[in-house]
């Protein structure tokens, strides 16, 4: 008997007990989909982790204050103390001092309500410089950027982001119409592109910016600290050098060591590496759970596969009287059992994927669709049925002629 005739056999014992077959595959396709919908939310989440980072701005160093201890002996967590300053900036900035550091841009930010007319909104006000729209990769929508005269000057002017602008003007331009905070108007010169980023639980879309000047005369700061420094590096491959630059000039502008330093430098693997250790975590979980159901169904094919072969031992009796060989006999029932696991994953795969593209709209969670994870979870599928078929197709090839035709 030939592979085309043994895989024809197999189809027809496969078909015969349809509910058998289906009851036996249904382990596996619990599996396999399984598999498939834990990795794409594994993937998905990681890439909209990614993209946020991302859209923080590119090739970038978050500098940020070190603790505050208050007079009870209570120390408050990073970022609590004004350790850094504008000069800070200014002097990473310096291209002799950090070569490998394209672009910086010093920020504070406080929450303020915003009103317009009747309407009112509370938001995050960013005072900042113009490097700040390069250094955090923002586009406009309408308008333009402040100019460093207006930081200078200390202009009432301010660039909204696209949900407050929203918020305080409906669908209209708010170009040109006037906003107040604190009792300060100020005039709106630009509206920041849609990025779809959130940092510290904050949207990067609901946010008012200002110069770095004027949010500083508006809170009514005596001092030039600044709350977050963010560093540009030249390029990707730079951004090591340009953490040791940035590093070494705050240590000397602070007069500290590196165990003692005021200041924590964050790089955007950093952030990616803390937002995806939760991801994965879930994803080795949840996956633990999909590979015991593709064990129950493992199970579940050798039992069937004995069971078929209790059933059919005077066939095989009469087969190998007839002269099929041990190793047909054998080769029988593994393609058999290759096709129960085989038909069991590609229709788990094929909810899996159904499910990849229906689950996001339910859950507000994004679902990738891996392909490798995909051909990966076939394989194992296929594995399956051949593994847990060499126990029953063994044992049917070792029946002896004379035994299989005389039981009943």
């Amino acid at each position: 008997m030939n592979w085309l005739e043994t895989l024809r056999t197999a189809s027809d014992a496969v078909r015969a007990h349809r509910l058998r077959s289906r009851l036996t595959m249904l382990g596996i396709v619990i599996g396999i989909s399984s598999v498939v919908l834990t990795v794409g939310l594994g993937q998905g989440a990681q890439n909209k982790v990614r993209d946020q980072i991302d859209a923080l701005g590119s090739n970038l160093l978050i500098v940020s204050p070190g603790s505050s201890t208050g007079s009870g002996g209570v120390r408050g967590g990073f970022g609590s103390a004004s350790t850094l300053t504008l000069d800070d900036a200014a002097a990473i900035a310096d291209e002799k001092v950090a070569p490998d550091v394209a672009r910086v841009a010093a920020t504070t930010s406080t929450t303020t309500s915003l009103t317009v007319d009747t309407t009112n909104w509370t938001t995050r006000i960013v005072g900042t410089t113009p490097t700040w729209q390069r250094v955090r990769a923002r586009t406009l929508e309408s308008g333009r950027f402040f100019t460093q005269a207006e930081v200078n000057s200390a202009a009432n002017v301010v660039v909204l982001g696209p949900d407050t602008a929203s918020e305080l003007f409906g669908r209209g331009d708010p170009v040109g119409r006037t906003v107040t905070a604190n009792g300060t108007s100020l005039t709106v010169v630009g509206v920041l592109a849609e990025s779809g980023a959130s940092s510290d639980d904050a949207s990067e879309d609901d946010v008012a910016v200002v110069p770095v000047t004027t949010g500083q005369r508006m809170s009514g700061a005596t001092s030039n600290a600044v709350s977050t420094v963010y560093v540009e590096a030249t390029s990707a491959g730079s951004l090591s050098a340009a953490y040791q630059e940035v590093q070494a000039a705050l240590l000397t502008a602070h007069g500290v060591s590196a165990a003692d330093a005021d200041f924590s430098i964050a790089t955007q693997d950093a952030l990616l590496e803390t937002a995806n250790s939760t991801n994965r975590t879930m994803t080795i979980l949840l996956g633990g759970l999909a590979a015991i159901s593709l064990l129950v169904g493992g199970i579940g094919v050798m039992n069937i596969m004995l069971v078929s072969v209790t059933e059919r031992i005077r066939e095989i009796g009469l087969r190998k009287a007839l002269g099929a060989t041990p190793s047909a006999i054998r080769r029988q029932f593994l393609l058999e059992a290759s096709l129960l696991g085989l038909a069991g994953g590609v229709i788990g795969a094929l909810i899996g994927v159904a499910g990849a593209r229906v689950l996001p709209s339910l859950i507000d969670q994004p679902v990738s669709v891996s392909v490798p994870a995909i051909t990966a979870a076939l394989g194992v599928a296929l594995g399956i049925g051949v593994g847990f078929g060499v126990y029953p197709a063994s044992r049917a090839a070792r029946l002896t002629p004379i035994d299989a035709l005389r039981s009943e």
